[in-house]
């Protein structure tokens, strides 16, 4: 290991990432909460501006993977449809199997500088979560408990409200619902059999009706469905805590651009066309395996300086008055001081693992339990 790469895997490095974002994120968390005031007023300027504030914390994570890591990823799609990508409102269906999918998903919005004002469909107990919860709260982020007929108004009403969104944006869906394993998958595939369907070797079954339900909502305002299918060359398994070690890994992605008309309205129908889509998903991913490649043209968006500039912004504004304070409570040589040092540098390392911890394969959610396999209704 070289120096720099020492450098990077130590936990002081990763404790002053995790200050920045906690802190940073805290501020822009309070100031979205005085951003209310604007909402009765002007509702646009007030989505305007928390499009901002909402990159000033998920562009600090899109650093990590694009600058601290290095990580590479090359977009293979057709030329023709390239330079429409970023200038228009898409739904991006993305395979939900490696750790940091979602970050790939963010950098691919970032290239494309549309982050700021991009959503996810996203589960409702990560509203309450400080500063990523928060921040997507304040952005109109569409939440959903995974239960059917209490998402069926829910999902729907929030959908509709992003038809006069001011900002272009990706939505980003995982209609997997969770993340690939081999437990998973076999159930999943117990329900696809139990069901008629064409078995899948790559993905987990898809569930339509969230899915359904979008296109229904932004049809006419979103443009066209990205179906985008993410693999790592070399076998390599990705996980967060490798990026914050400054881990590089090499992502192939392949996008198709199918324009929203060729989805059908009908849901059933619809939910049909998701089913092949898996189907042809899965077709890619063996290629994948079999050749290295995706189809299609390589490409490699430029990364833009944005992220980083921001992570530099509030890194000198924040770990200034932070080691002024650390230094000054050590010099103290007060023995109360040092226990209090003690316990907060545990409390903080104890929340860096908490936040790797979240994106961990088996942290993932209760589907693949034999309850949820009953339950399944779609």
């Amino acid at each position: 290991m070289d120096l720099v790469g020492l450098l990077k895997s130590q936990f002081l490095c990763h404790l002053v990432f995790c200050y920045v974002f906690i802190a940073s994120g805290l501020i822009i968390n309070t100031i979205q909460l005085f951003t209310l005031l604007l909402w009765p007023i002007n509702k646009q300027l007030f989505r305007k501006i928390n499009c901002r504030l909402s990159y000033c914390v998920s562009s600090q994570l899109v650093m990590l993977l694009e600058w601290w890591s290095g990580t590479e990823c090359v977009i293979h799609t057709d030329p023709q449809a390239y330079p429409k990508y970023g200038k228009e409102n898409a739904i991006v269906v993305l395979n939900h199997k490696f750790e940091i999918d979602f970050l790939c998903g963010w950098s691919l919005a970032e290239r494309f500088g549309v982050l700021g004002g991009s959503k996810v469909l996203a589960k409702k107990e990560l509203a309450y979560v400080p500063i990523i919860g928060w921040m997507w709260y304040f952005t109109e982020m569409v939440f959903c408990t995974r239960k059917w007929e209490q998402d069926r108004k829910t999902v729907s009403k929030s959908l509709l409200h992003l038809r006069d969104y001011p900002e272009k944006y990706f939505f980003l869906i995982h209609c997997e619902g969770t993340r690939f394993t081999e437990k998973k998958h076999q159930i999943s595939m117990q329900v696809a059999q139990a069901k008629g369907l064409p078995s899948l070797k790559y993905h987990l079954l898809p569930r339509t009706k969230g899915f359904a339900i979008t296109v229904r909502s932004l049809r006419n305002v979103v443009s066209a469905v990205y179906d985008c299918t993410l693999n790592f060359r070399n076998n390599e398994n990705p996980t967060l805590l490798g990026v914050l070690n400054g881990k590089k890994y090499h992502a192939d992605l392949y996008v198709r651009r199918i324009p929203l008309e060729e989805v059908p309205e009908d849901e059933d129908e619809c939910s049909a066309w998701l089913h092949k889509l898996y189907q042809e998903k899965d077709a890619f991913q063996e290629e994948y395996y079999r050749t290295g490649t995706f189809p299609e043209t390589p490409m490699v968006p430029p990364r833009r300086p944005w992220t980083l500039i921001n992570w530099l912004f509030w890194a000198s504004l924040l770990l200034y008055p932070f080691f002024r304070f650390l230094i000054n409570m050590i010099s103290s040589g007060s023995s109360l001081t040092l226990a209090s040092f003690v316990l907060v540098f545990f409390v903080a390392s104890m929340g860096v693992r908490w936040m790797i911890g979240v994106t961990e394969i088996d942290k993932g959610s209760a589907y693949g339990n034999i309850d949820s396999k009953q339950k399944r209704s779609d």
